[in-house]
Order: structure tokens, then C-alpha cells, then sequence
């Protein structure tokens, strides 16, 4: 079963359509900074993943693939017939997902700072073991300053606030869900049917999802093109 999620649309419905996926923990406030640009040129869908936000939170486990559907089950649902994917993290992990398995609702994509296959399940189970023993502020220390560079952090501490902020209010039960999702995924053999034009960036600094996974990413993906962002994190 679909869950319905929180969204917002910003630009003329009549440009292409452009999703816009979030990372883990975050809410579509994550690209504030870049939707006045991109609806110059896009009818932009900010939305927020299953669990995160006012999206709903099914009781029941949910994969990664569950999240696409959400997707797909929005798309329906604004009369869009196919979007062009930008996705960060676990956002990228939904946009590889989408573009596989319903690639005739992708145009192009573009995926950052994200991997098909962590190989990390105990990590991620016990990530979501600390948030329902302890709530979101264990974690929310350790994960943002993974997320930006010590140079960045110092210049705009504000900016990293704001992060603190918006993963301090994550829905604890939404969170762990994702987080065990995330531990399980495994798109390897999936990116081969990949057919849309993809774009796989990584950051050079990102030690939250090391640029190798971008790397790896791109190889299985036919055409795809790879960039790492020097300075930058995740």
C-alpha cells in the first residue's frame, strides 16, 4: 500500500516536471535554497519520503522500493506522466529505484552523494535501535557534522543549525523505518535497466557515503556520467 505524502509544487505546471527527493532525516526545506532557480525553468515537486514530515507512516516495515511507489503514486496523483529525478542520499536511492523499476515515469536523473548497496545493516539497525531507545538527539550530532566539510561549517554555522534543527524534529519511528530500509537495500542488479540520462555527483569529503559508491553507481549505469564535487561533503 501507497503512502500519501507531503509535497509542495513550485513554478508553471506547463514547464517539465522536476521531483525533488531528500535525504535521510530531512525535509523538503533541504532544497529552499535551490527551487527559486530551478522554477525558472521546471515545475518543481519538493516532497517528503514516507515517515518524514506530514507524509504518512505506515505501521509495517517498508524497503526502499515502497518509497518509489510513494512516488509514482504522487506522480498519478498531480496527472504528471513522467518527471525528470533529483535525489540526495536516500533521495538517490529512490530516484535508482524509480528509474529501474517505472522507468517510463523518468525523463532524466540525477543522483548525489548516494549508493545502490551500503553493506552496512547492522549499522543502519542499530541507528534505528538509538532513536526509538533515545530519540533523534543522539544521533543528530554525529550525522550532521558527517554532512559538511569543518571549512563549510565554520563559514556557515548557520547553515548547519538549521540541519541540527530539521533532523531534531524527524519522526523518531519514521526515521528508524527508513534507516532499516536503508541497511537492506540493494539496487546492484537493478542499475543495469537504467535507460534514462543519469548523472551520479559525489562529494570528494563525503564520509557518510564515500564517493566509491557513486563510482560504482555510474559504472553499472549505460551512458551515465560521473562527478566529484572538490571541498564538499555530503
Amino acid at each position: 500500500m501507497t503512502a500519501t505524502l507531503s509535497f509542495s509544487t513550485h513554478g508553471d505546471v506547463a514547464a517539465p516536471p522536476l521531483l525533488l527527493g531528500n535525504s535521510l532525516g530531512t525535509t523538503s526545506d533541504m532544497w529552499s535554497a535551490q527551487i527559486p532557480m530551478l522554477a525558472r525553468h521546471f515545475y518543481v515537486i519538493a516532497f517528503d519520503h514516507r515517515g518524514h514530515a506530514k507524509s504518512e507512516s505506515p505501521a509495517e516495515p517498508w524497503e526502499i522500493g515502497d518509497l518509489g511507489r510513494d512516488v509514482v503514486a504522487l506522480l498519478d496523483q498531480l496527472g504528471v506522466d513522467r518527471a525528470s529525478f533529483a535525489g540526495v542520499s536516500l533521495g538517490g536511492m529512490v530516484g535508482l529505484w524509480l528509474a529501474a523499476n517505472a522507468g517510463d515515469r523518468i525523463h532524466r536523473l540525477m543522483v548525489i552523494c548516494t549508493s545502490a548497496h551500503l553493506a552496512a545493516l547492522d549499522y543502519w539497525q542499530g541507528r534505528a535501535r538509538t532513536v526509538r531507545a533515545n530519540g533523534m538527539a543522539a544521533v543528530v550530532d554525529p550525522v550532521v557534522e558527517r554532512w559538511f566539510t569543518p571549512n563549510f561549517a565554520r563559514r556557515f554555522p548557520h547553515v548547519v543549525r538549521d540541519y541540527k534543527d530539521m533532523l531534531a524534529q524527524s519522526p523518531i519511528d519514521g526515521y528508524a523505518a527508513c534507516c532499516e530500509a536503508v541497511g537492506r537495500l540493494d539496487l546492484r542488479l537493478d542499475l543495469a535497466r537504467i535507460s534514462a540520462p543519469t548523472m551520479v555527483v559525489a562529494g570528494a569529503d563525503d564520509q557518510a557515503i564515500l564517493p566509491e559508491h557513486g563510482a560504482a553507481v555510474a559504472k553499472a549505469i549505460a551512458g551515465s556520467s560521473f562527478v566529484t564535487v572538490a571541498n564538499a561533503a555530503h
